[in-house]
């Protein structure tokens, strides 16, 4: 599995528990190892163009995804094929203000949003009631079981 991290946005970043995250989510929602995804990190210049480019919307958003081959997840007997998921999009000035108003740290709001992105790319949505009640289920699924692996690994 090749998970590419690119941090352009002169903040700091914990890319190696990014990118443990992001192996632990595909793990979890069985896909292929061989299966690609790449995550930028941008400042909210560049997240606000893309922003607008893509959604229409004016000023910096949080996290932005751009699904390649629409992989779906798979199951212990059939696990996602090969290919290119696609792009996870993550401003973390955005993550910092938004971790302040939540109460938690920049690093846990950019693993949520990194979870979140990952979940887009899966061809999760979040526009009707039912499948936000799924998609947060599967985020909330993904962020909790990492942090006991998180816990366990250290205690070892």
């Amino acid at each position: 599995m090749s998970v590419e991290l690119n941090n352009e946005s002169g903040v700091p970043v914990d890319e190696p528990a990014i990118q443990r995250l992001v192996t632990f989510g595909l793990d979890l929602l069985h896909v292929h190892p061989d299966a690609d995804v790449a995550i930028l990190f941008v400042d909210e210049a560049a997240m606000e163009q893309l922003h607008v480019q893509w959604m229409d919307e004016p000023g910096p958003t949080d996290v932005l995804s751009f699904p390649m081959d629409e992989l779906r997840p798979g199951t212990d007997d059939a696990p996602t094929p090969a290919g290119l998921l696609g792009d996870i999009v993550v401003c973390p000035q955005v993550a910092e203000a938004q971790a302040k108003t939540a109460g938690h740290s920049a690093l846990d709001e950019m693993k949520l949003l990194t979870a979140h992105g990952l979940l887009h790319l899966l061809g999760f949505d979040h526009a009707e009631p039912e499948d936000e009640r799924e998609m947060f289920g599967v985020q909330r699924d993904i962020l909790v079981g990492f942090a006991v692996q998180e816990k366990q690994q250290k205690r070892a």
